[in-house]
Parts: structure tokens; sequence; C-alpha cells
């Protein structure tokens, strides 16, 4: 078949506009005026029941400089036999105007309608296209009306129903001679009840015009599609944060799973809520112990964790003995306040492991589970040897085992071959994460069919010691550090651990790791949240031999030279201003008493009153090692202190081009900065706001653009930002363009000048809340800084009379009032904070509920709700005023 290809775009000089068919065919245009671009090529596509997609996109000197965005590419179908030449009409499209109506997290679950083909014996056609997303939940279709016969002439009744080829994408094929005759007409589209037929929209606005030429036999004309929207109100939803792990129910297990979250969609439900927000909930398994319980640093993107298994819905023990003493254990783990993370898996894993020894040849039979082996056997099967291998060492880390360089992909399948040995072990870690895909799949897919957005989290990071890192070092900078800058939750930064991406290497092929993350996460999920999502224009990379996140700079990102350094009137002295600043003043006035200790084992004499550290003791990990295992309050209070000697720097080598700096994150509190004259410290103020707040603006929205773009686009999950911290001025361009939905918290508001944020202000493209996982809850917040929350109490929601010490319910409710009422699309609240509003429900003991402190890395995460979801759902009172307050908000 020949396609001809039309579009209107003006180029710069130099530019060219292609079309990228079918994610493969380049076919160049040309253009007589330099506004209108065309081109023809012959295509025969390998499957005539399927569309043909593709897209546009702009080139110079050979590099493509602009592509069109959206997971909705052009398309259209072949029709009959006769039709061999198509000429398509189109504008170039970024984003749909209103680009989340298009997510999964907006529309019931799509099934394809095939275009209506029309007889063989019509020689030409015409196709409209269109885009209208939403329909199907409210049993509409898509339709075309107009002053035509074809069209009905204008008759109601006769309106033509188009067919919803993909989602939210509809097609109509006519006969082109009968409109020709009547050409030009007018038209409009509408939405017809799918039961009924009845036309229940008119789209607003003046009528359309189509005026055609005449067609040639065997040509079908398609016009440029068109994005359709009816006169409809914004849609905005509440709903509830909170980890599974912190789910209770009579019969779980010590810890939330993933039955009890399809109990607490329907708790969702009860209330009118129509989102749930979870925590990551990939497999953290890597020492055993309770430092395994942060959720943030996974060793695989796409197992899940054990702990998570329902195990109500597995088949009962016929061992009576084992299964009255598995039941005695989960009674008394069931009725701690928190999480015993260590003692939870121990059980839960064995229970597991019992039941599959038990009906292992069922299991291994099972096609389902065969089948689900077959399609995940690409991640599976490296995740099944990793967890093998690591307990089989007791250790996760591999950079310790001599078997790390031989275990090649050859080697990993003969282990987990059928025929090994060891397949009863390795078939145990598959049988675990099919259970956890049938039985998160079976919950979202509950709160999906009624009408409730579940939202996943994908963390920043991955472990050092996981599977990813093993099997693809290539993608990681593993002499990295990932974390944050100073900030609210932490003054010496955040060190989390992980290692930082290779970008460059990831580009080469489009991102796929990344993608295939994402597309893993659609199978189960309708919205997300991208953890820190800052990390993709730069990270804060700190060197491995820190503890502390001072000593990191920004990764992307431009250092500055000796000479740039001086132009800002600021002489350069390297020893100085690179080595940390050690004097008798500082380990006096810090160590006191401690001085002379410090001076001897930790320093040495430079000249004058000047120390440097000894070579055995000269990095954060060094000083780390000598205080291994002195966990008593003075011999941490002395390693703190010893760190902040090392970070006592004003500037920071480059990573990979050690002759260039980078400023120091928050020096200005430290001595090295003190010893600066007045001229000095203006001089490096001035370099340093613009290094942090200006250099990089530019630069790092190019960085975003080169990634973000492909990988919210690469599923149709809605797409939200965690864009917290020390966010540069591109961050909000960026996700502003790319329709991301920012996060709002009143406690931590994106203006500098204000202190509280003003609800009431909220961009609708944004999520809303009153605290995070990282946040005390706002009982809790209330109790922190009495002058902060009497500032909040008086000026920003206008109350007089005597402040209250503790937050009361009457106050708890109005903020959530407050948040309801906001104009954000999304209201989602911490389950803490929904409650704090009944001082009868709410637990007592406010600082229990908070999940996690970031200041502190080896955090335990371990909090429970203190009620079960069968005494939750029974608490009429409650659950009505909850629903009404949704009702009342128009959410």
């Amino acid at each position: 078949m020949k396609l001809t290809f039309r579009i209107p775009y003006h180029t710069a000089w130099g530019e060219n506009v292609s079309v990228i068919l079918a994610d493969e065919i380049w076919v160049d245009l040309y253009t007589l005026d330099g506004q209108i671009w065309q081109g023809d090529c012959e295509y025969t596509p390998e499957d005539t029941t399927s569309a043909v997609s593709y897209r546009y996109a702009i080139y110079s000197n050979g590099s493509c400089v602009r592509k069109e965005l959206g997971s909705i590419p052009h398309s259209f179908y072949p029709g009959n036999s006769l039709q061999t030449h198509y000429i398509l009409n189109d504008a170039w499209r970024d984003l749909p105007l209103k680009a989340y109506k298009y997510s999964s997290a907006f529309n019931g679950l799509y099934q394809r309608e095939m275009p209506r083909w029309l007889a063989e014996n019509v020689e030409c056609c015409v196709t409209f296209r269109a885009l209208c997303p939403g329909l199907r939940l409210k049993k509409q279709a898509l339709g075309i009306i107009g002053s035509c016969s074809v069209l009905g002439a204008w008759d109601s009744k006769r309106a033509l129903r188009m067919h919803e080829v993909q989602p939210n994408v509809w097609h109509l094929t006519v006969d082109a001679s009968r409109l020709m005759a009547q050409s030009p007409f007018e038209y409009k589209f509408v939405t017809i009840n799918t039961v009924t037929g009845a036309i229940e929209d008119w789209e607003f606005g003046a009528n359309r015009v189509f005026q055609i030429q005449p067609l040639q036999k065997g040509e079908t004309y398609l016009p440029a599609e068109t994005e359709i929207h009816f006169d409809q109100p914004e849609q905005k939803i509440a709903g509830t944060a909170i980890p599974v792990f912190s789910l209770r129910s009579e019969g779980s297990f010590g810890v939330g799973d993933f039955g009890d979250l399809k109990t607490f969609i329907e708790w969702a439900v009860a209330t009118h809520q129509r989102a749930v927000q979870i925590l990551p909930i990939n497999d953290t398994t890597m020492s055993g112990t309770w430092t395994d319980s942060y959720p943030y640093s996974s060793i695989s993107i796409y197992a899940f964790h054990p702990m998570y298994v329902d195990l109500r819905q597995l088949p009962a023990l016929k061992d009576k003995n084992a299964a009255m003493n598995f039941e005695r254990k989960r009674l008394l783990l069931n009725t701690l306040p928190q999480v015993d993370y260590e003692e939870v898996n121990r059980c839960k894993r064995a229970y597991i492991r019992t039941v599959f020894q038990q009906e292992q040849k069922t299991i291994l039979a099972d096609k389902r589970f065969q089948e689900f082996l077959d399609t995940n056997r690409e991640w599976l099967q490296p995740y099944a040897a990793f967890r093998y291998l690591t307990e089989k060492y007791h250790t996760a880390d591999f950079h310790q085992w001599e078997a790390y360089s031989t275990y090649s992909l050859e080697a990993i399948e003969e282990l987990c071959s059928p025929k090994s040995k060891h397949y009863a072990d390795i078939a145990v870690y598959y049988y675990t994460q099919y259970l956890l895909h049938v039985q998160l799949l079976a919950a979202t897919t509950y709160g999906r069919n009624q009408g409730v957005l579940v939202k996943g989290d994908i963390p920043i990071g991955i472990s050092r010691t996981s599977v990813e890192a093993w099997m693809e070092p290539f993608y990681f900078n593993m002499n990295g550090q990932a974390g944050a800058p100073p900030d609210a939750f932490s003054v010496n930064g955040q060190n989390w651990g992980m290692p930082t991406y290779n970008w460059n290497v990831m580009a080469e092929d489009n991102y796929q790791w990344w993608q295939r993350r994402f597309r893993k996460m659609a199978e189960y999920f309708t919205a997300y949240r991208i953890d820190h999502i800052l990390g993709f224009f730069r990270i804060w990379e700190i060197p491995y031999h820190s503890v502390h996140g001072l000593l990191g700079q920004f990764s992307p990102s431009m250092p500055m030279s000796q000479d740039e350094i001086q132009s800002y009137g600021l002489t350069f002295r390297k020893d100085f201003m690179t080595r940390p600043f050690i004097s008798d003043y500082i380990l006096n006035s810090q160590f006191e008493d401690k001085a002379d200790e410090v001076r001897e084992t930790f320093l040495l004499p430079l000249h004058s009153d000047l120390y440097q550290m000894r070579p055995e003791f000269d990095t954060q990990r060094k000083v780390e090692a000598y205080f291994a295992g002195k966990t008593d309050a003075q011999s941490i209070e002395l390693k703190e202190k010893i760190y902040a000697l090392i970070s006592d720097v004003l500037f920071i080598p480059d990573r990979d081009n050690p002759e260039q700096y980078h400023p120091r994150i928050a020096v200005q509190n430290d001595y090295v900065y003190q010893q600066l004259t007045q001229p000095e410290k203006d001089a490096f103020n001035r370099l340093y706001n613009h290094y942090y707040y200006q250099r990089h603006n530019n630069f790092w929205y190019k960085e975003a653009m080169k990634k973000l773009p492909i990988l919210t686009q690469s599923t149709d999950m809605l797409v939200c930002g965690e864009d917290l911290g020390m966010v540069p001025d591109c961050v909000p361009w960026v996700m502003s363009q790319l329709q991301i939905l920012s996060l709002e918290i009143q406690r931590m508001p994106k203006d500098p000048k204000v202190e509280f944020g003003k609800v009431y202000h909220y961009p609708f493209l944004s999520v809303c809340t009153i605290g995070t996982h990282d946040m005390s809850t706002f009982r809790g917040w209330w109790e922190e800084d009495r002058k902060l929350s009497e500032r909040f109490y008086y000026n920003e929601l206008g109350h007089w009379g005597n402040f209250p010490e503790k937050a009361p319910g009457w106050l708890c409710e109005e903020i959530v009032r407050h948040h309801l009422n906001s104009p954000s699309m999304l209201c989602i609240l911490t389950w803490q904070d929904w409650l704090g509003m009944d001082e009868q429900l709410r637990n007592p003991d406010v600082d229990i509920e908070r999940i996690n402190v970031p200041a502190n890395p080896k955090h335990y995460w371990r909090w429970r709700m203190h009620l079960t979801l069968e005494q939750l759902m029974g608490q009429t009172a409650f659950n009505d005023k909850v629903r009404v307050m949704i009702d009342g908000s128009g959410r």
C-alpha cells in the first residue's frame, strides 16, 4: 500500500521533518514552502487487523532534536482490499490537552473494538479519527452527527457510532463518494449511550465544517485526529495512603498482606474514596534482620516481598501439629502493636516452604503457574538464583564471593533448570512470586472494577547488593552513593547507600531498563508515585568513602574551574579550601575534655595550631570502622563530631575531573567558612547561590527531558512526582510540560517566601496531603514545635483564644476539610490523619504512628494500624462522616 503523509510544521533553518513508522521505518518528508511537509512511502503491514502507528520527528544534522510526545501515536487501520493509498493529514501532537484523562486511573478495563470495514465494492473512503477519554466508565461511545444524510442530517436517532480501536482512540470509516456529493457539510461529535443508543452529550462550540477534494479509486483520506472534550467538570478524588505492611486484620500473620489490601480497598469503596496509595512492595531481603524493613532499597525491581503473601489463600497444612504451631505463632505476632519483621518473615517463609513441599507436584503441573514462569523468566530466574545463593552463603554482599564472577547467564540457567538437583529449592522462589502476583493482581483488579485507583511507588534507587547490580553492573556507578542534600529532614543530608545510575549507558538502549520497570508496575497499578523525581534531573551523589551527605555533589553537574571561582572575587587557595580545616579552637570548643584524645588518636599536627587527619582516619568510612560495635551514647557523639571535622571544607573536587570543584553544600554553618573575610564571604555566597540556584537550570531541564518523556509515556498509568527538597526552577517546567502531578504539603511550601503553603492555591495537577511517611502525623507535628504550631493556629487558621497543647479532633477535622476542598486533583491523606479526627478511635500514642525518620538511616519500619480492618469496617459513625465529607467536597 502507498502512504502519503502531510503535516504543517514551521521548521528552523537546517531542520527536517520525518515520520517514524511502526517504530522502525523512517520516512523523510519534503517541503516547498517551509510550512507544509509531505512525503510518500510503500508499506506492507505484517498484520492487516492491527493498527499501523507512527510519529513525527524533527531532525537536524542527522540527530533527532524533537519527537512527538505522548503514549498515543497517530494510527490508522488498513481497510478492504480495494484501499491501496492512504492519505494521512496530521497535526503535530504532544500530550493531549488533559492527558490525565487518558490514563488507566480514569478509564475502565479496555476491550478492543475492531473497526467496521466497508463493503469490498466501496472504492474510496474517509476515516474520521478522534481522541476522547473516559467514555467507557460511563457506558458511552463517541459518535458523529452532521448536516449530510450520511451523518444523519442532524437527526439524533441517526448519529453514527464510532469504534474504540485503541484505548480512548475512536475511528469511523465512511464511503467517501457519498460524502463528496454533499461536501462541504457541518458536523459535531456526540456521546452515545451504548445501551439505549441515545445521544447524551453534544460537543460544545461552533459546528465543524468538512470539505474534501475528489478522491480516486482506492484512496482513503484521513483528516487529522481531533481531541474531543465535552463540557464536564474536572474529576477530583479523595483517598488514603498506607503501607501494606501496616495493615492489620483478624487473620493476618503479624503484618499486612495482599489479602488485607483488598479488604482495605473495600473500606475505601464504602467511604466513597477512589484512591489507595501504598509504599514500595519489592523484596528487600538482604541480611535477614530488621534492617531489611527499609522498603526503598529493593534487591529486585520486579520481585515482591514474600511477607505480603496472604497465607489464608494457600492450601491448608495436612500436618496438624505444624498447622497448630503456626497458628499459635500467628496469634502471638498479630497481637503485637508493631511489626516484628524478623520473626514474621521467618515464620511466613517457613509456612510457604511447607506448603510448597506438600503441594509440589500439583503446583509444578499447574498451567497458570507455568504460564507465569514463562512470561517472567527473564527476571525470575536471576532473582531465584540470587535468593538461593544469598541464603546458601548467608551473605548479601556478592563482592565478597569468589563465586561472584563465575555465575554467568548460562550458569544461572543451569542452576535454575528443572533438571538441577537444586530445583526444588529454586522453585520455592518461583512459587512465592507466583502467589504474590496472583494476590496483588486480584486486589488491584478489584479496585479498578470498583473505580478505585491503586497507586504504587517506584523508588529512585536500588540496593547495591541487588539482582540488577549483580546482573547489569554497567547500568550503575558503584563508587557513588545516592542521597539528598541537607533539608528539613536531615541537617547532614541523607545517604541512602544506593549506587547511582549510569545514564549514558541507559540511554544507549532508550532506557529499556526503566521502561521494563514501569511496564511491570502497570500490570497492577493505574497510578504511581516517582520517588525523588529530582533524581531524573540530577542526583545527589556521595562518594563511597563518606557516611554523611555533606560531601556530595550533584550528578550530572557543571563543576567550576579555579579561574571561574576567582572570577567571583574569591582567591582560590587549594589546601585551605579543599582539605578539612581543623584548629585548636575547633577541637577545644567541640570536644572539650576529649580534645587531647582526638588530637592523639585521629590527627597529625601541620603547623601553628592546625591539624590534618591521620591517613588511617582521613575518611568518614574509616572512622566508622574504628567505632564499629561501640554503641554507647558517648562514642556515637564522638564519632559524629569527627565526621564533622572531615566535612569541614569549602570546595569538593569533581568526581571525574579533580582539578574542577563544587562549593560544599551548606558550608556557611561550618568553621572553614568563618575563616573567610567579609568580602570573601560575600564573593563565596554569590558563587554559591549562582551554582546551586541558577547555573544548572537549562542543563538539568535537558537532562530530565531526555528521560522522563520516554519513561512516563511507556505506560498509561497516571504519573505523580515526589518533588520535595532542594527543587531547581527547571523541575516545575518539566512537570508542567509532561503533566506530571506535583506533591503539595502545607508545612513544606514550594514558595520560599511563605511559612505555610496556601491549600486553596494548589494547582489542579497535584496531589495534596497533610504529611507523608517521611514526616510526623499532623498530631505529631503539632507537638514538635509549639511556637511553629502557634503561628499556624493563629496566623494561618485564624483562630484565637487558648492554644491547644495537643491537636483536638475538631482541629484535625478542620485540616482534613481544607485539603478535601483544595483544587488538587488528588487529595490522599495518611490513614493516621484520617483517624485523627476521632478522639475515640485514634491511637493515644502519637509517636508510634510515625512511619519513618529520614535523618536515621537505620530506622525500623514497623508501624501497624492499632485497629483491625474488621473493626474499622464496623465504625459506622466514623465511616459515615468520612463519606459525607468526601461527597460534600465534590470528590
